[in-house]
C-alpha cells in the first residue's frame, strides 16, 4: 500500500507531524514501512505564464515560447515538447537552476534561437513520469502564481510511503483507513467529508433507471449515473497515482482508481450511453444470484460478476457519453470460497474485495460526486438506487481484567474504550468490569478478544508495554472436553493394568471386509473419494476389524497371547461420528510358568468378561442382538449400564478366527459415552452389622435374570443394601424350569437388625416374585 503525506492529509491534519513521527507511529501501529521518499524540488525552479507559442524557424519539433515568469518578466524559451502548444502555466527552470550534479541551466542558442531557461517535464524535476512532454500546471496543486517557486508547492514536494500490509488488513488499503489508524494513534481528529452536489439542474436517476433483484443477494450496492462531456486527469491525480504506480492513459480509470485509492470503496464503471433520455428509455439493471456468484445485468446482458470481474465490452471509457457507476461491498470471506470453490477469473478489483474493502458506499459516491462536479466537466442525474444487506452486528463481549492479563500490563478501562471508540468500534459500557464491542463492517478480520486486545496494543505501542517475566495462568477447565479426557486417561491406565497394550490406527478400513461381516457402511454419496490405499477405502464403522488385523499381525510375529484396547473413532452410515471403546483378547489367558506347567488354557467367556469388568468397572450382560457375522451365537451379550443397552462382548465365530489365523477370541466394542461416569452423592456407611441372607427359587426357566433383578430393584427396599445371583441349576427333573439362587445383603443405618425386619425384608422379596413369575422357594 504506497500512499502519499499530503493525500494523507486530506483526511488528518498532519501538518504538525513530521515525518519521522509518521515512520515511527506507522511501524508502532502495525502498518510497517517498507520506504520513506521525500521528493523535493529544486531552487529556482518558477510557475511560468506561457504568453505566446510560435514554431521555430528552423526546427519543425521545437517551439519558441514567450514565457512570463514574474510579474513583468518574460523570457524566451525554446521548447521541444509536443503538448507545450496546450499549456498555459508550466515549471520554468530559470538561468542558474540545478536539475542534477551536472546539469545547471545557462543562457544557450538553439538552432540559432536564444532561449533563456527551460521548461520542464515532471521527471527532470525528481517526479515520476506522468507522460510524455512537459509538465502542465493547474490549479489542482494550489493557487498558480507567476514567479512562485514550484518547491512551495506541497502537493508536488510530497512524501511518498510504502507500507507493508498483513493479508487481514483490508481496511488499510486505502489512504482513508490508513488515516483512521493514525488518527487514534496520533490521537487527532478525522477531518469530516461531507459534500452536497451543487448541480441544480439534474435529472432524477430513478426517471431513468429500474433495479430488480432475483434470489438473496448477500451484497450492498449503490448507483449513481452522469452524462459526461469531457474528462480529465489533473495534475495532482497523475502525479498520485503515478507515486503509487497506478496511473493510466485513460481519464475515467484513473479517476476511478483515484477513488477507490483513496476511499476503500469499490466502484466500476458501465457504459450506457445507449440510453435515449429523450424517449423515456430506462436502464434496466437486474442484480441476480445464481450459485452464490451474484450477476449484474444491464438491460437483460451480462455484465459483471459482482466483487470478481467485469465484461470488457461493459466497460466505460472517457470516451464514454453517459456512464452507470457502481459501488458494492461483499464479504471477502464469502466472495473467495465462491472464487476458489468455481474457479471463476479475477480481475484487478477483486485484490481489494477479497481482503475487504469499505462498505461505507455513500462515502464514495460522494466523493465521485466532489470529483466530478470540481474537476471534470459532467452532469451527474440526481440521487442514487441501492441495495442493502441487512447485517446483524457482531457483538464481542470483553473485559477489563482479561485485556489486562493478554497484555500483561494494567491498563485502564477508560483508555481501553477511548482506543476502541477511536478506530471505529462501538463500546455499551457499563459499572461492571466486562463491555460490548461491536465491529465495524470494515473489521471483518475481528473475530474474538484476542484480536481487540491486538488493536488495543497496536495503539498503545508494543514499545510501551512493559516487559513482564513470563507468566503461565491456566483457568479452571472443569468442562466436558477434560471429563472426557479425565475419563480415557482412566480407562487407559485400568487396562493397560489388565493386561491390555493400547493400539492406534487409522479411522479407514476394507469397505469389503465391513460388507462380509455385515457391519453398515458409509453411504456411497459421503465415502471417501480419494482413499489412501485400497485397504483404506472407506471410514471405518467399527474398530473390530482394525483390532482382528492387528491381532493377526501379533500372532505372525510368534505372540502366543495379545490383548489390545482402541478409544477411537467410528462413523455411521451418515458419516456421523461417535467414540467408542473397542477391546479384543485373543490365545492364552495367562503366561507359561509352574502353575500351570507351561500348558496354560486359552481365553474363556468368564475370564473375559472379568478382564472387561476390570477395565469398565461393573456392567449387566443381557441376550445380544447384533446381527455382525463375527459374534459367536451362543457366546455372546449386550453390554448393559444404568439399565442401557451401550455396547456388546463375544466370542469370535470360529469361521472368523480361522479367516485371521486366530485361536479363541474374545472382542468387545463399547459407545465411550455411557462409560463417563454420572455425579453420584456419596451414602452413608452403617456401623451397625449386616446379614447375608440365600434364597433359592424355582422359576421358569425362560425368565432371565435381568427381570428378576428389575423386580426386586423397583420394590425399593430400605434395608436392602445389595443382592446378587449366585447359582443356576436346570435338569430333567425341573423340567421347564430352573433353580434361581439369590444373595441378599441386608443392614440398617439406625440400629442393629431384628429378626422382624429381616423376615419382613426377605418376605416382601419372596412374595413380589412369587406374584410377578409364579416363583416358588425350594
Amino acid at each position: 500500500m504506497i500512499i502519499t503525506r499530503t493525500w494523507l492529509n486530506n483526511f488528518l491534519d498532519i501538518s504538525e507531524i513530521s515525518n519521522d513521527t509518521l515512520y515511527k507511529t506507522l511501524n508502532a501501529i502495525g502498518l510497517e514501512v517498507d520506504s520513506l521518499t521525500t521528493h523535493t524540488i529544486p531552487e529556482k525552479i518558477v510557475v511560468g505564464k506561457i504568453l505566446s507559442c510560435e514554431k521555430h524557424p528552423d526546427a519543425d519539433k521545437l517551439n519558441v515560447c514567450q514565457i512570463e515568469i514574474n510579474a513583468g518578466t518574460v523570457r524566451q524559451i525554446v521548447c521541444g515538447a509536443a503538448n507545450v502548444v496546450h499549456a498555459e502555466y508550466v515549471a520554468v527552470a530559470t538561468i542558474g537552476a540545478k536539475l542534477g550534479e551536472d546539469f545547471e541551466i545557462k543562457h544557450a542558442k538553439l538552432r540559432g534561437v536564444e532561449s533563456e531557461g527551460m521548461v520542464c517535464s515532471a521527471s527532470e524535476l525528481g517526479l515520476p513520469n506522468i507522460g510524455d512532454g512537459i509538465m502542465i500546471l493547474d490549479e489542482s496543486v494550489g493557487e498558480l502564481i507567476v514567479g512562485k517557486e514550484i518547491n512551495e508547492y506541497s502537493k508536488l514536494s510530497d512524501t511518498v510511503i510504502e507500507i507493508e500490509l498483513t493479508a487481514n488488513r483490508g481496511d488499510c488499503l486505502s489512504v482513508h483507513g490508513v488515516a483512521r489508524d493514525l488518527s487514534a494513534a496520533l490521537n487527532i481528529p478525522m477531518k469530516k467529508f461531507d459534500y452536497e452536489s451543487q448541480n441544480n439542474e439534474k435529472i432524477g436517476l430513478a426517471r431513468v433507471t429500474k433495479l430488480t433483484t432475483e434470489g438473496e443477494i448477500k451484497a450492498s450496492l449503490e448507483y449513481a449515473m452522469a452524462h459526461i462531456e469531457s474528462l480529465h486527469t489533473s495534475l495532482l491525480f497523475a502525479l498520485r497515482l503515478a507515486f503509487v504506480e497506478a496511473l493510466k492513459q485513460d481519464a475515467l480509470a484513473n479517476i476511478l482508481k483515484y477513488i477507490t485509492h483513496s476511499t476503500g470503496v469499490i466502484l466500476r464503471a458501465y457504459d450506457v450511453s445507449h440510453i435515449n433520455l429523450e424517449d423515456d428509455t430506462k436502464l434496466l439493471i437486474n442484480v441476480k444470484n445464481v450459485n452464490d456468484v451474484v450477476h449484474i445485468s444491464l438491460d437483460n446482458k451480462l455484465s459483471a460478476y459482482l466483487g470478481i470481474n467485469q465484461e470488457e465490452a461493459s466497460q466505460a471509457t472517457e470516451k464514454s457519453t453517459q456512464i452507470l457507476f457502481q459501488a458494492s461491498y461483499i464479504n471477502p470471506t464469502i466472495l473467495v470460497d465462491v472464487v476458489s470453490e468455481q474457479k471463476l477469473s479475477t480481475d484487478e478489483l477483486y485484490y481489494n474485495t477479497s481482503r475487504g474493502s469499505e462498505p461505507n458506499l455513500c462515502f464514495g459516491i460522494s466523493y465521485l460526486t466532489y470529483l466530478f462536479e470540481n474537476y471534470n466537466i459532467s452532469k451527474l442525474f440526481d440521487g442514487t438506487i441501492s441495495i442493502s444487506q441487512d447485517v446483524e452486528d457482531k457483538i464481542i463481549t470483553a473485559s477489563t481484567e482479561e485485556i489486562c492479563q493478554i497484555i500483561g500490563n494494567e491498563i485502564p478501562k477508560m483508555e481501553i474504550i477511548n482506543i476502541l471508540k477511536s478506530l471505529g468500534f462501538i463500546v455499551q459500557t457499563t459499572a461492571e468490569d466486562k463491555f460490548g464491542v461491536t465491529i465495524p463492517a470494515y473489521r471483518h478480520d475481528i473475530q474474538n478478544i484476542q484480536d481487540i486486545t491486538e488493536e488495543v496494543v497496536r495503539i498503545i505501542g508494543i514499545d510501551n508495554i512493559e516487559a513482564k517475566a513470563l507468566k503461565f495462568i491456566e483457568k479452571n477447565r472443569n468442562n466436558s472436553s477434560m471429563k472426557k479426557y479425565y475419563v480415557k486417561k482412566e480407562l487407559r491406565s485400568r487396562a493397560v493394568a489388565t493386561g491390555f497394550d493400547e493400539s492406534i490406527s487409522y479411522a479407514f478400513t476394507d469397505k469389503t471386509l465391513l460388507e462380509k461381516y455385515n457391519f453398515p457402511t458409509v453411504n456411497e454419496e459421503l465415502d471417501l473419494i480419494n482413499p489412501i490405499t485400497t485397504d483404506f477405502n472407506t471410514l471405518r464403522t467399527t474398530i473390530l476389524i482394525n483390532l482382528l488385523q492387528a491381532a493377526q499381525r501379533n500372532v505372525n510375529y510368534s505372540k502366543k497371547s495379545t490383548a489390545l484396547f482402541e478409544i477411537g473413532t467410528i462413523f455411521n452410515a451418515l458419516r456421523e461420528e461417535k467414540e467408542v471403546l473397542s477391546l479384543i483378547y485373543t490365545g492364552q489367558k495367562e503366561s507359561e510358568n509352574v502353575s500351570n506347567a507351561g500348558k496354560p488354557n486359552n481365553i474363556d467367556f468368564e475370564s473375559f468378561v472379568k478382564k472387561i469388568s476390570s477395565v469398565i468397572g461393573n456392567f449387566e450382560l443381557r441376550t445380544a442382538v447384533q446381527t455382525n457375522k463375527i459374534i459367536h451365537p451362543y457366546q455372546s451379550a449386550d453390554i448393559i449400564i444404568n439399565n442401557q443397552t451401550c455396547g456388546y462382548l463375544s466370542k469370535v465365530h470360529p469361521s472368523v478366527c480361522e479367516a485371521f489365523d486366530l485361536k479363541e477370541t474374545f472382542v468387545a466394542e463399547i459407545d465411550f459415552l455411557a462409560l463417563i461416569p454420572e455425579h453420584i452423592n456419596a451414602n452413608p456407611i452403617s456401623k451397625f452389622q449386616g446379614v447375608y441372607k440365600d434364597l433359592s427359587f424355582v422359576i421358569d426357566k425362560n425368565t432371565p435374570y435381568s427381570q428378576v433383578s428389575l423386580s426386586i430393584s423397583t420394590l425399593k427396599l430400605p434395608l436392602l443394601k445389595n443382592f446378587y445371583a449366585v447359582d443356576v441349576y436346570e435338569d430333567e427333573v425341573l423340567g421347564d424350569e430352573k433353580s434361581l439362587s439369590l444373595r441378599l445383603f441386608i443392614q440398617s443405618l439406625e440400629s442393629t437388625l431384628k429378626d422382624k425386619e429381616i423376615d419382613e425384608t426377605v418376605t416382601a422379596i419372596i412374595e413380589a416374585l412369587e406374584a410377578t413369575y409364579g416363583a416358588r422357594l425350594r
